[in-house]
């Protein structure tokens, strides 16, 4: 199995969603950008935020067995993906690739 880096690209932030439908919370979120995690043998890395992994793993199982080249070439490196997470409000994005 090969590990997999996942490296958070972008958080955006859509305020007006934020003031129109959300309760206001604390903390939301404790990513950001440039901090990059390893998933070795596709477990969640310790840090990591529990609701974006429920949105990336299904492309971290495929990639640690080198399965890729998602949506038939949507990515230059077939061993990757770019994935945010499930956060309406304030999405993360995560580049995903394989790594030796």
């Amino acid at each position: 199995m090969k590990p997999v880096r996942i490296t958070v690209v972008r958080i955006s932030r859509y305020q007006d969603l934020i003031e129109k439908y959300e309760n206001p919370i604390q903390h939301a979120c404790s990513m950001e950008e440039g901090m990059s995690f390893v998933s070795h043998a596709g477990e969640m890395p310790s840090g990591f935020c529990a609701s974006a992994w429920g949105s990336i793993l299904p492309f971290v199982s495929s990639l640690i067995h080198e399965q890729g080249d998602f949506y038939e070439g949507w990515m230059k490196n077939p061993l990757s993906a770019m994935i945010s997470c499930n956060d309406g409000f304030r999405p993360v994005s995560f580049y995903l690739e394989t790594i030796d």
